[in-house]
């Protein structure tokens, strides 16, 4: 029987430390070979700015393999709809279905998860104050991933929408967290050690210039399109970028394919993915003073990462015998 599970059950059943370590594993496993996670396909429709993914990964040490369907639809926000929405199929090796998830939680917590992971890896031992560009669902699953990994002192947030970045402040300072909004992004990056960009922006909201000896950098909110980036050029080559998966950020990554085309940077420039830091193959911080940007688009491997905490909490019963 198919398990179906909605975004409910998995902010239930799903712990931000699990999460962080299931990611960690799973991209471990993609650097040693035992997982996949191809680029992503897309099709957009004709005569609309919808533009349709299947985001497929497998995982040969758990035995699953999962394919999200995830529909990115800038025009929805006029509607006051999610711009995007997903769901996410998963089998095991035998091909037998076990469980369709409702994509939105797991999203949110898995991009959190890896920002986590990255940063760990990433930045400076003594990173305390996390900056936030952009003050929506993804904020505050990045405060509590990165608070895991970096005893921070200080939250600096901004936002487009002042409203709401007074909301999470009031929400964060409430529970104690010493929290400054400020009034531009470029406020931001300067007070902060470590700096999440988390909006859909088409055109950078982190400039390079702004940029100090030391920082680390998670490029998370811009969608799996081509011209859409939110950390300019000058950014992406001050910095030392790690990469989640290289296939997909040469095939959708705006932040990293603007600078190619414009011949800022070149293809040698981008770094490790990382799994490959996480393994030890290379290194990613080289110094203190490097500046070091994750470039995060997202991968299924990711979300089979999550759906193997779910399956795994309550398996179902493989079916025998039944053809397709």
């Amino acid at each position: 029987m198919i398990r179906l599970i909605p975004s409910s059950e998995v902010d239930e059943c799903v712990s931000m430390p699990d999460a962080i370590a299931a990611v960690a594993t799973a991209h471990r496993r993609l650097a040693a070979r035992t997982a996949a996670a191809p680029a992503p396909s897309s099709v957009a429709a004709p005569g609309s700015d919808a533009q349709f993914l299947g985001m497929s990964a497998v995982d040969s040490v758990s035995g699953l393999a999962s394919m999200k369907f995830l529909a990115d639809i800038p025009a929805n926000r006029e509607r006051a709809l999610p711009t995007q929405r997903s769901m996410i199929m998963v089998s095991s090796l035998h091909g037998a279905p076990l469980a369709l998830i409702d994509g939105g939680a797991v999203t949110r917590i898995r991009t959190a998860a890896a920002s986590a992971v990255a940063t760990d890896a990433l930045a400076r031992p003594d990173a305390r104050v996390l900056g936030l560009i952009g003050a929506g669902v993804l904020a505050e699953a990045h405060l509590e991933a990165i608070s895991l990994v970096r005893s921070l002192t200080r939250v600096v947030i901004w936002s487009r929408t002042a409203e709401r970045a007074g909301s999470l402040a009031a929400v964060l300072s409430q529970r104690g967290i010493p929290t400054t909004v400020v009034g531009s992004a470029r406020d931001a990056v300067e007070q902060s050690d470590i700096v999440c960009t988390l909006t859909p922006s088409r055109e950078p909201v982190l400039e390079g210039a702004w940029l100090r000896p030391g920082q680390h950098v998670n490029a998370v909110g811009a969608p799996p399109r081509a011209d859409h980036r939110e950390v300019d050029s000058e950014a992406v080559r001050r910095a030392r970028v790690i990469l989640d998966t290289r296939s997909a950020a040469l095939a959708e990554s705006g932040d990293v394919l603007i600078p190619l085309r414009e011949g800022s940077i070149d293809e040698a420039h981008l770094g490790p993915e990382l799994g490959e830091v996480l393994l030890g193959i290379t290194p990613g911080r080289r110094h203190l003073d490097e500046i070091t940007l994750f470039n995060s688009l997202g991968s299924g491997l990711q979300d089979l990462a999550l759906a193997s905490l779910l399956v795994s909490a309550h398996p179902a019963a493989e079916p025998r015998g039944t053809a397709a």
